[in-house]
């Protein structure tokens, strides 16, 4: 029995199993894979020979052997239609996925659920900001988001019905491109950096429960908090009395980061500066990242692209060079509202009610009826209570003032940074960049190093970590950092600037920010690394992103092994001896680093269990990493009521040698952090019946952890759910210019290209691929060359 292949993949979206539809075709498994190859390879674009379209002049699009394109056009206009046009050839589908994501329209496309992603969109507001922000952009920025739209929607009439394979999943086609969709990625993405509720929901919980005193403080602290990026003197000091600029928190996300670094000239082989930068997010089957290079009109830029935001978002120009880091300071307050029932549809503010404001989403739900949301409004923002995280949703009502509501500038400022020639002009350029906040380090080809914070800080009366009142015009904003007050660095004395998302500058920095960063291990590893160094190549610099040692564990397993050598039980003193002979390295070999963050993970728990309860405690758990690490030592402020301290550390210990027998058996030689800790490459559709066989890659052992430079973030189970996805490298001064990088995830979301997963095992050991600037060099790597011709007409 035939079927033809659109019903097919619309029973296989629908979740139906392969083997049913083997047994109703008749097939074998093997005449079903034979049949999913070849339609999988139908799909895939031709990237080679001539098309006709809408430009003014020709476009090469010349892609190499990785499928990278190198876009070459006469003018700026025709070179923006080139990237839509190539980017919609390699990531029609994602494109798709993430204007939906940043509209709150999943649900019409996948049913029930999407709507959690919908009502955070439609809460937040994503899709009327992206709206309203369309009327501010310059003329400019306007013109090359609408280039880049006209090249997306060139592709989509020319494909017709041979679709991405996800489109047939679905059953669905996908409709005109607009410009405001690119703006709703952009939208979407900078909430993703800057949202981050548990950051202030969890420490309101951990008040609630331990007051205001030592406890909370002892809670709040984060590791290795005495890290920061700006040295000392290279800022004038606070001359009034010191408050905290920020305070860093073992949060739910503690491990995802990124991480950059520069060296001047007199630290290199070469005498050239050279630039570091491996951003952290989350793994997926398809990169967010889009590699290329734009060669045409007033731009010669490489580098990575964010899906959907036409513009490069790190890499270089011919004489500059940049790479990022989420700087984490806070661009979001979380507000208790205060109601009364004599004052119904009111919130109380500066002695006045005053009624809420209200609107309708309506959200239609493929399957099921459409969902209909009513967002109230305060002064201070949209009521969130129902997209906190668990228990914090029942705290309400709570709003949310996000500064990226009212102000972007993202888009303008990466233009204008792809065509800067100096560090100087790159840093001018980013004036406009309000959100999100980014720690930015760079080097020019005349030796000229530099960071930059980008973004704005709102100006806050009062630190607080947890919710404002909101009623209070105390805690409103006051305004914005200028950008001239936001932290920077040019050319500092010791030849070198770093950022991993740890603290920003120590207490005497002049102005607030606000900051909630992440532990400073990374940053103090990478410190160490370029303090042993001399001169750098760009093998050290590869070898330095691979690093895997845990500061963590240096600092944590000393005093772990003093209590559980006091134990008499003998499979802990078993398991202690390979913690003592572990060289704090987390690579997939070890057996030490299985038994150290297994057990680090059951004692956080421990930890928070001791004083949080229930739902409490499981959110809680997740953000107790700087406690935790120093409870193993010692406990000055009491944490442990009952003084047993030593006896649970013992006890979490067992739990994670009953896990891991449970897991692997009881031979602890077998116990290795790569069996353990697994990268797998999920598809978005990949929990829909069996796709995820079909669609998924990777499964397999990497080195690294939450907390190493080449960093592994935390997933289920201690999966890798996180981390260096991307990684560049580029040394200036040199000729031609060129840069080095690899995604993890490869070039193309088609399943069926040889680019869907041709990088990973590059990733894996480190390895880079080359991308020059220089027409004449590019040319030698190109493999395929699609040129877009004028129509006569």
């Amino acid at each position: 029995m035939k079927y033809p292949d659109r019903g097919l993949l619309r029973r296989l979206g629908a979740g139906e199993t392969i083997a049913n539809i083997c047994e109703a075709a008749g097939w074998s498994r093997s005449e079903f894979d034979d049949w999913w190859q070849q339609t999988i390879r139908s799909r895939v674009p031709s990237d080679d020979g001539t098309t006709t379209a809408a430009v003014q002049a020709r476009v090469d699009i010349e892609r190499d052997e990785w499928g990278i394109p190198h876009i070459f056009a006469e003018n700026e206009d025709d070179l923006f239609f080139g990237l839509g046009y190539a980017m919609a050839q390699d990531r029609l589908f994602q494109l798709d996925w993430l204007r939906r994501r940043g509209t709150g329209r999943l649900s019409e496309i996948l049913g029930p659920e999407g709507l959690e992603f919908d009502l955070v969109a439609r809460t937040v507001g994503l899709n009327r900001i992206a709206e309203a922000e369309w009327g501010r952009l310059p003329a400019e920025t306007r013109r090359i988001v609408n280039a880049f739209t006209a090249g997306v929607n060139s592709l989509i009439d020319a494909t017709g019905d041979n679709l991405p394979i996800e489109f047939d999943l679905l059953d669905y086609r996908p409709q005109p491109w607009s410009p405001i969709d690119c703006l709703a990625i952009e939208n979407e993405f900078r909430w993703y950096l800057t949202g981050r509720f548990p950051i202030i929901a969890i420490p309101e919980l951990a008040k609630r429960t331990l007051g205001d005193g030592p406890l909370y403080r002892e809670f709040l602290l984060g590791e290795a908090d005495d890290e920061v990026i700006l040295p000392p003197g290279s800022y004038p000091p606070a001359s009034d009395s010191l408050e905290p600029v920020g305070q860093s928190i073992g949060g739910p996300e503690t491990g995802l980061g990124s991480n950059n670094w520069v060296v001047s000239g007199k630290l290199t082989a070469s005498g050239h500066p050279m630039v570091a930068s491996d951003p952290h997010i989350a793994f997926a089957a398809v990169s967010c990242w889009y590699e290329t290079h734009l060669h045409g009109g007033s731009f010669n830029v490489a580098g990575s692209v964010y899906v959907g935001i036409p513009a490069v978002m790190l890499g270089r120009t011919e004489r500059v060079a940049w790479g990022l880091t989420n700087n984490i300071c806070s661009q979001r307050d979380l507000y208790h509202e205060q109601t009364s029932p004599e004052h119904p549809g009111c919130f109380l503010f500066d002695g006045r009610w005053e009624p809420a404001g209200e609107l309708t989403e309506t959200i239609h739900v493929k399957g099921a009826e459409p969902v209909t949301k009513t967002i109230r409004f305060s002064c201070n923002g949209p009521v969130v209570d129902d997209i906190l995280p668990p228990p914090a949703n029942r705290t309400g009502p709570v709003t949310l003032k996000w500064l990226g509501a009212s102000q972007g500038g993202w888009l303008t400022a990466m233009l204008g940074m792809n065509r800067a020639q100096s560090v100087q002009e790159l840093r001018e350029a980013m004036r406009p960049w309000h959100v999100p906040t980014f720690n930015l380090v760079f080097a020019d080809v005349e030796g000229h190093i530099g960071l930059q914070s980008t973004g704005r800080i709102p100006i806050r009366k009062q630190i607080e970590r947890g919710y404002r009142p909101g009623w209070d015009p105390d805690h409103q904003w006051q305004g914005l950092l200028p950008f001239d007050a936001m932290p920077h660095l040019l050319d500092p004395d010791r030849g070198w600037i770093l950022s991993a998302n740890h603290r920003t500058a120590a207490d005497d920095y002049p102005h607030k920010l606000h900051g909630c960063w992440s532990s400073g291990w990374r940053g103090r590893r990478i410190r160490q690394m370029i303090e042993a160094g001399e001169r750098f190549s760009r093998d050290d610099f590869a070898r330095m992103q691979l690093d895997s040692i845990s500061l963590r564990a240096a600092e944590c397993v000393p005093a772990l092994l003093r209590v559980l050598k006091s134990s008499d039980q003998e499979p802990v003193l078993g398991a202690s001896r390979w913690l003592e002979d572990w060289d704090c390295r987390s690579e997939p070999d070890s057996v030490g680093a299985t038994l150290f963050n297994v057990f680090f993970t059951h004692w956080s728990h421990v930890v928070a269990e001791e004083r949080f309860d229930g739902e409490t405690a499981d959110l809680l758990s997740k953000a107790t990493a700087g406690i935790a690490s120093r409870l193993l030592a010692g406990d000055p402020a009491g944490w442990f009521a009952d003084g047993d301290r030593p006896g649970k550390i013992v006890a979490a210990f067992n739990q994670t040698l009953e896990v891991l027998t449970q897991r692997f058996g009881a031979d602890m030689s077998t116990w290795t952090w790569g069996k353990l800790h697994q990268l797998s490459l999920h598809h978005v559709l990949s929990s829909h019946g069996d796709l995820s066989q079909l669609l998924d890659h990777g499964e397999v052992g990497v080195r690294g952890d939450m907390v190493t430079v080449c960093n592994a973030g935390p997933g289920p189970d201690w999966a890798v759910a996180s981390g260096a996805t991307y990684r560049l490298i580029t040394e200036l001064g040199i000729s031609p210019p060129e840069l080095w990088a690899v995604d993890s995830q490869s070039q193309s979301g088609h399943p069926g290209s040889p680019h869907y997963e041709d990088q990973l095992g590059r990733w894996l050991q480190g390895g880079f691929h080359c991308i020059s600037l220089d027409r004449k060099e590019a040319v030698k790597s190109t493999k395929t060359t699609l040129t877009v011709a004028p129509r006569e007409d």
